[in-house]
C-alpha cells in the first residue's frame, strides 16, 4: 500500500468531527491502554444500586449510555452546545434529562438532590458543588486526568514544557476533605498510547484541546511535519497517559448523643 502524504493525513484529519467523546475515530490509527480498574464496570454497579444519579461533564454521553440499569432519576450535564444536542439523543432511550451548564462553577440542581455523582475526565472538579447536591451518605465517583498526561506528544509541539503540577491526585484528596467528602478511593494508572500516523496525532489534539490549549494546525504546521517524518523513519510515536480515579463520600449525619439518664 502506497504511503500517504502529510497533506493528506493532515486534510482528512482536520475535517473529521471531533463531537462527543467517543474515540472511534482512532481505531487502527492509534491505541491507548485501558485503566486497570474498569471505569465502565465501576460506573454501571453504582448507577444500579442508585436513586437519583448526577453525570456531569458527559460530553457526548457514549460512556454513560452503556449504563445496563440506570437509575429511576438520571441527570447529566454538560457545557459545549455540540455535545448536548448529541448527549440528548444518546441518552433519550434511558429516560435521562441532559442540562446544559455555563462556565461558572454552580450546579443548577438543589442541596442534597443525588445520592451519587460521576464524571470521567471532567474538565475542572467543582468539589464544593458535589458535596452540596449529594445526598448525606452519597458517593462521588470519577476517573481524571493525571499530571503530565501525554507529556511526550505535548512537547513534540510545543517543546521543552516546566514540570506539570495542575491535576495531581493530591490536590484532588485535599479538595476533596476540604469541601466535607471522605476519600474511601484513589488509584493512578500511566497508560501507553501509541499514534500510527500523524493524522491520528492532528485528530486527538483537536479533541483533546488541553494537550496543546492553542492547537491550530497552520500555527504547528513545520512541527506536525517532523513528526510525520517521525513517525515514517522510526515507526509509531509513544506517549504516555496519566489517570486517577478518586471515590468519596458525604459522610451521614452524625446520630445525636444519647440523652442523659437522671
Amino acid at each position: 500500500m502506497t504511503a500517504r502524504s502529510f497533506a493528506e493525513l493532515v486534510a482528512e484529519a482536520t475535517a473529521a468531527p471531533v463531537t462527543g467523546w467517543g474515540f472511534s475515530w482512532l481505531d487502527g490509527r492509534a491505541t491507548e491502554e485501558r485503566p486497570p480498574w474498569g471505569y465502565a464496570g465501576l460506573l454501571a454497579a453504582r448507577m444500579a444500586r442508585a436513586r437519583a444519579a448526577l453525570d456531569v461533564d458527559t460530553g457526548g454521553a457514549e460512556v454513560l449510555a452503556e449504563v445496563p440499569t440506570p437509575p429511576p432519576l438520571l441527570v447529566a450535564t454538560e457545557a459545549w452546545p455540540p455535545n448536548v444536542a448529541l448527549a440528548r439523543r444518546t441518552l433519550r432511550p434511558l429516560g435521562a434529562t441532559v442540562v446544559r451548564v455555563g462556565a461558572a462553577a454552580v450546579l443548577p440542581f438543589r442541596d442534597a438532590s443525588f445520592d451519587l455523582v460521576t464524571s470521567r475526565h471532567p474538565i475542572e472538579t467543582w468539589w464544593d458543588e458535589i458535596a452540596r447536591v449529594l445526598r448525606p451518605g452519597g458517593t462521588y465517583l470519577s476517573q481524571q486526568i493525571g499530571p503530565g498526561t501525554m507529556r511526550e506528544l505535548s512537547e513534540a509541539i510545543l517543546g521543552p514544557l516546566p514540570p506539570a503540577t495542575g491535576r495531581h491526585p493530591g490536590h484532588a484528596v485535599a479538595a476533596a476533605e476540604a469541601a466535607g467528602l471522605t476519600v474511601a478511593r484513589l488509584e493512578e494508572a500511566t497508560l501507553r498510547a501509541v499514534f500510527h500516523d500523524v493524522g491520528a496525532v492532528v485528530w486527538f489534539l483537536r479533541k483533546v484541546v488541553w494537550t496543546v490549549p492553542d492547537f491550530d494546525v497552520d500555527r504547528y504546521r513545520p512541527q506536525l511535519a517532523a513528526l510525520h517524518e517521525r513517525i515514517r523513519a522510526e515507526g509509531p510515536f509513544v506517549a504516555h497517559a496519566r489517570r486517577f480515579l478518586i471515590e468519596a463520600h458525604n459522610p451521614p449525619p452524625r446520630p445525636p448523643p444519647p440523652a442523659l439518664a437522671w
